[in-house]
């Protein structure tokens, strides 16, 4: 009995500390630090997930990817804007750990990974740019040049190298684009909610409301990243749909390609038009359909008729946007123009730009009353030019051009006619993106530069991925 009463006591006096201890961390801490305590365990279950496998960091990625900038809106005191860095981060902690005898380090060997490296050479050089305003800024702005690209190319070459891996990352970004796609329906039919329209409020609201009509930007950065991301996913199912799979498959990839298109138009993004126009003549080229090739463009070239000698459609406002990127008096435009004009004066004698960091919105926040922080680059290849100089600008497009070619090289040698389409789904992609990057800076966001580094890889990966077809084909043939 007397002992039944001390595990009593010692019962009651445990909880008495326990009680004592959350009273104190929500007195002091408020409820958030009581939040954090209860959360603690389940990120300790995450952490160990994720470091058994290193392409689970990649997985983790991709959804923090797409999910992070929007989810900032609602939780602005969590540092989420660095969700993408801690995911890779894990994923090549979760490296070190792997036995290297499981590891083919001969899928790393190959001109991507040279090229990733020679490119982060210059990043890093550009550090002793003597036009650069802040090292702070540097390290900010390097996450988005190169180190995302750094850290993604090899963690998918290693790590993500089977079909199963090919399958998952389609799945991931359809299953996320379709819900990008939702919330913006949402947006656009039901109305915005409080977070949303705080952000709008606090400066965004004269570029996603225009002559009272709302340009969607769902749950990611802006409305120009939303038209072009999601143009780049519908150009993808759009292709697939074309492919040679099974007529359940087709049909859900044509669904999801009119969603996601319909989706681009609502975002009111003119320049990713060019995202499934460039990107179709890409594919149609890549897969040696030129008959269809010259169907297409004399199919474009009506479709740009209609827009610039029409005046159809104009009730609707999706239509007039883009209508007006075809008109050469638009106002936005000559705006562009000028500015580049501005840039060309600038960088005449700077031949390796002004430093990475210097423009946009790392300029504005580091170097704020300075050229390049005041004057809008709205363009990815301009931010290179602007920051790196005509010779990052020259080796920048000279990488993203070899690698384009390279993949082509590589998709023509595929043997399997699925994995084929999957790959020239990625390529045209890819290009579209690369086009659409000149009108707006598309490729170094998020979630586009992890879907873009990613494919970058498993172009390279194209032989592994053809020959693991081959020997399950070969093993399921022997009785």
């Amino acid at each position: 009995m007397e002992a039944i009463q001390s595990h009593k006591l010692g019962f009651f006096l445990l909880a008495a500390i326990i009680a004592a201890l959350l009273a104190f961390l929500i007195v002091s801490t408020g409820f958030l630090g009581l939040g954090a305590l209860i959360a603690m365990p389940l990120v300790l279950f995450f952490l160990y997930w994720v470091l058994q496998f290193p392409n689970r960091g990649l997985t983790v990625t991709l959804i923090f990817a797409f999910l992070a900038i929007g989810a900032i809106r609602y939780f602005p005191q969590l540092p989420l804007g660095l969700s993408v860095d801690i995911a890779l981060f894990l994923g090549l902690l979760s490296a070190l750990f792997q036995s290297r005898d499981k590891v083919d380090f001969t899928k790393a060997k190959n001109s991507l990974m040279l090229l990733t490296m020679i490119w982060l050479a210059y990043n890093i050089a550009q550090i002793a740019n003597s036009e650069a305003r802040s090292m702070t800024a540097w390290a900010y702005a390097v996450r988005g040049t190169a180190l995302y690209m750094l850290f993604t190319v090899p963690l998918t070459l290693l790590y993500a190298n089977k079909n199963t891996d090919l399958n998952r990352f389609f799945k991931l970004i359809f299953i996320f684009s379709v819900l990008a796609a939702v919330w913006g329906l949402r947006q656009y039919y039901i109305g915005l909610d409080a977070a949303e329209n705080r952000w709008l409020d606090a400066g965004s609201r004269s570029t996603h409301v225009l002559f009272g009509n709302l340009r969607v930007f769902s749950f990611f950065s802006d409305a120009g990243q939303f038209g072009a991301g999601i143009a780049h996913v519908g150009l993808i199912a759009f292709i697939l749909a074309l492919g040679p799979f099974s007529k359940r498959l087709r049909i859900l990839f044509a669904g999801m390609a009119l969603l996601f298109f319909f989706m681009m138009a609502l975002s009111g993004t003119r320049g990713a038009l060019i995202v499934p126009v460039g990107g179709l003549m890409a594919y149609l080229f890549a897969s040696k359909n030129f008959k269809i090739m010259l169907l297409g463009l004399l199919a474009l070239a009506a479709f740009v008729a209609f827009l610039k000698f029409s005046s159809v459609g104009n009730e609707v406002y999706q239509i007039r946007r883009l209508r007006s990127a075809l008109d050469p008096e638009d106002a936005s435009l000559n705006v562009r123009k000028v500015n580049q004009q501005k840039f060309a004066v600038y960088l005449a004698d700077r031949p390796f730009g002004g430093g990475i960091g210097t423009s946009g919105y790392w300029g504005k926040r580091f170097s704020p009353g300075t050229f390049l922080a005041d004057t809008p680059n709205d363009s990815w290849f301009v931010k290179i030019w602007a920051e790196m100089g005509v010779v990052g600008i020259i080796l920048h497009l000279g990488i993203l051009s070899f690698i384009g070619l390279m993949a082509l090289f590589k998709i023509w040698k595929v043997k399997n006619p699925q994995l084929k389409q999957k790959l020239l789904a990625l390529f045209a992609g890819y290009i579209g993106i690369l086009l659409s990057s000149y009108g707006n800076p598309i490729l170094g966001q998020m979630p586009t530069g992890i879907l873009i580094y990613m494919s970058m890889a498993f172009f390279y990966l194209a032989p592994y991925l053809d020959q693991e077809l081959q020997r399950k084909a070969t093993s399921k043939s022997i009785p």
